[in-house]
């Protein structure tokens, strides 16, 4: 799949690289007849053909994980794990700082939920697509620190923060950390 993929991206390179800087030119040059000649219709095929490309495989390529990560599974050590936003367990005494903890994740919407959202962004109102990608994502970052959080053996996680970022276009990092204690 990667190197259809890749073959797919350089065709469109390709294609836009000879539209542009050779098509652009001849049609200046040569306005008068209209008519397109060979090399110009294939770089125009090889776009729209690369764009294709690069779709379907990509598309091919998310279909067998998107089931993975609707929801993660977490382990039976991860529930015991207390997740607080202060900086002391109420009633509890911390007996052991076991350093920091974090999870992260890079989360997108596919193209047509992408394009709900934009048309939802001209007449208003939630953008549910957005909503749901983000509560994904924290779920998948909070069962990735808890889980290393379980490995050094802790029994909370104090003073947890999430941070989110956008990366490109509808793509959005969000990073969650804190401190794992044990508790007396």
């Amino acid at each position: 799949m990667k190197a259809i993929r890749q073959i797919g991206s350089l065709a469109f390179a390709l294609g836009l690289f000879v539209a542009i800087f050779g098509g652009m030119p001849w049609y200046v040059m040569v306005a008068d007849d209209p008519v397109a000649p060979w090399w110009l219709r294939i770089a125009v095929f090889c776009i729209l053909g690369g764009i294709l490309l690069v779709l379907v495989t990509l598309a091919l390529q998310l279909k067998p994980s998107m089931a993975s990560t609707v929801e993660p599974k977490a382990a039976e050590s991860d529930r015991t794990i207390l997740l607080l936003n202060s900086d002391a367990v109420p009633g509890r005494k911390t007996t052991e700082l076991l350093g920091l903890v974090q999870g992260h994740t890079v989360f997108a919407v596919w193209l047509g939920k992408d394009l709900a959202a934009m048309v939802r962004l001209i007449l208003g109102g939630e953008l549910t697509e957005y909503t749901e990608m983000m509560g994904r994502a924290r779920t998948v970052a909070t069962k990735r620190m808890t889980a290393q959080a379980a490995a050094m053996g802790a029994d909370a996680i104090i003073n947890v923060r999430y941070m989110t970022t956008s990366v490109v276009g509808s793509a959005a990092e969000l990073l969650v950390y804190g401190t794992a204690v044990k508790l007396s």
